[in-house]
């Protein structure tokens, strides 16, 4: 029996790479027609009144945009595997490759992975202890909490943060962030310059995150304790606390699996309108400027990026149910 789940599990993984690399070129190819098929120019972005028309044609030639669709899509392909992205229109001809990954990857990635974490953590253990009590003060009280908080557009949220606590206050700056290197000498003096910016959109996005893992979280909870397991967990004479968070929580936390893997791509492109409102130079800031600028190739290497981690996330999710739930089968 152990050897046919092996083999079936073995089919499975398979047939999962082979739809994920299927997916994937899909996406290749819608991410490149679809920036073809938009209204607007990107040669808009590039050339300036009263140009020559050598000129003109000279920048169209550079960038490609000369060629039949069919001859751009072939070129688009090629310098894909080779790790060729493309330059930035709007960035003095930059790679981009170094326009997404220099600084922006990484401001995006710590400012989102931190408020994911903690809004995973808070609604964890939130969700478990108001499971545990419902419909008493604790599970009503945190339930609302949370779903004003899940409920909040998140640019009038962050408005009403850089109002109060920057404008008025002055507890937190009203905009910007450290976007290249260590500026300062001393590395503690940065760290607390760079956390200290972080402050105002780690506070929005852990709220706008918290109400939607807390809601999933006490959902699971109370649906474990339905199950007979519980019960007999109970019989058998089990301290309250080691029933909570030895049975219930760790059973609870696969449906957790793919909020996360749902989210994965948050992580990477960031909040676009709560990047904006704080200035925060990062991914979702970029895909904006970029969207205004008519930027091309940028906006194509941050789609790919994005729906490369999406697929990636829900194949490793897939994955991982098989491993964590040993009630499935396939």
């Amino acid at each position: 029996m152990s050897e046919k789940k092996a083999v079936g599990t073995r089919q499975y993984i398979a047939t999962r790479v082979a739809q994920t690399i299927v997916v994937w070129f899909g996406i290749i190819t819608l991410n490149f027609f679809i920036f073809r098929i938009m209204p607007g120019d990107p040669r808009g972005t590039l050339i300036a009144e009263h140009m020559p028309p050598e000129v003109i044609q000279a920048i169209a030639i550079r960038f490609g945009l000369d060629q039949p669709i069919a001859t751009q899509f072939v070129l688009y392909i090629v310098n894909l595997f080779r790790g060729d992205l493309g330059e930035s229109f709007s960035h003095y001809g930059q790679p981009v490759i170094e326009t997404i990954f220099a600084f922006r990857f990484w401001n995006t990635v710590i400012l989102m992975g931190t408020s994911i974490l903690i809004a995973l953590i808070v609604a964890i253990i939130m969700g478990v202890i108001a499971a545990s009590r419902r419909d008493r003060a604790i599970d009503v009280g945190s339930t609302t909490v949370f779903l004003v908080a899940y409920s909040m557009p998140v640019f009038w949220l962050g408005l009403m943060i850089l109002y109060y606590f920057g404008f008025i206050l002055r507890v937190i700056p009203l905009a910007g962030t450290i976007t290249r290197g260590i500026v300062h000498v001393n590395i503690f003096h940065y760290v607390a310059d760079y956390l200290w910016h972080m402050t105002g959109p780690l506070v929005v996005l852990t709220l706008s995150f918290i109400g939607g893992f807390y809601l999933i979280m006490r959902d699971s909870v109370l649906d474990i304790f339905t199950q007979d397991y519980i019960l007999a967990a109970r019989a058998k004479g089990l301290k309250e606390r080691a029933i909570l968070f030895g049975h219930a929580m760790r059973n609870a936390m696969l449906p957790m699996v793919s909020v996360i893997a749902v989210n994965m791509p948050f992580l990477i492109s960031g909040a676009t309108i709560t990047e904006t409102v704080f200035s925060w130079s990062g991914l979702g800031l970029l895909t904006y400027n970029s969207v205004v600028a008519n930027d091309w190739p940028v906006l194509q290497g941050i789609f790919l990026f994005l729906a490369t981690v999406a697929v990636l996330s829900n194949f490793v999710a897939d994955i991982l149910y098989l491993y964590l739930d040993p009630r499935i089968r396939y």
